[in-house]
């Protein structure tokens, strides 16, 4: 589960700097939109968000390059950047927050590992932008969830 301290912190920062957010999401499918609707005083800065899970639909719904997409099976910091930005212009808001990557292993694509690639823009300006680490060991769920943290411990780093 989430910590919710670290929510309200996350939300509290948004709400005084007065400034929202949307998200575009991937492998957490969503989660990271439920999770901030759960925040205190979640209206004052979330704005919504959009998930687009694979190629087709990042290229469709936030302006991804389709060929980089097909190249990296849409999985690269450079297209977690474009999704914050283009979810940032979608929504009208101050940040874009986007994650793109794997939650759990894909063994008959070659990948052994669970990560993502998270940013977080600001009026174009990238705030954070890198590589986050999930257990391979873990469920998809609670890798999801190990990834939501990492955001927000990020999102509290460069907000204070």
């Amino acid at each position: 589960m989430i910590d919710q301290k670290k929510l309200n912190q996350s939300a509290e920062l948004m709400t005084s700097k007065k400034l929202t957010i949307a998200v575009a999401e991937s492998c957490t499918s969503g989660l990271i939109q439920n999770v901030f609707s759960q925040a205190e005083d979640a209206m004052a800065f979330f704005q919504g968000g959009i998930t687009a899970y694979n190629a087709g639909q990042k290229a469709k719904q936030l302006n991804i390059n389709p060929i980089h997409a097909e190249n990296c099976n849409s999985v690269s910091k450079e297209i977690a950047e474009k999704m914050a930005l283009e979810v940032s212009k979608r929504f009208n808001s101050e940040l874009g927050l986007a994650i793109t990557g794997y939650a759990q292993p894909v063994p008959e694509q070659g990948i052994e590992d669970c990560f993502a690639f998270v940013s977080l823009i600001r009026s174009s300006e990238i705030m954070f932008s890198k590589r986050i680490k999930g257990d391979p060991k873990k469920k998809l769920v609670e890798n999801q969830y190990i990834f939501i943290e990492k955001i927000l411990d990020e999102i509290i780093k460069v907000l204070k």
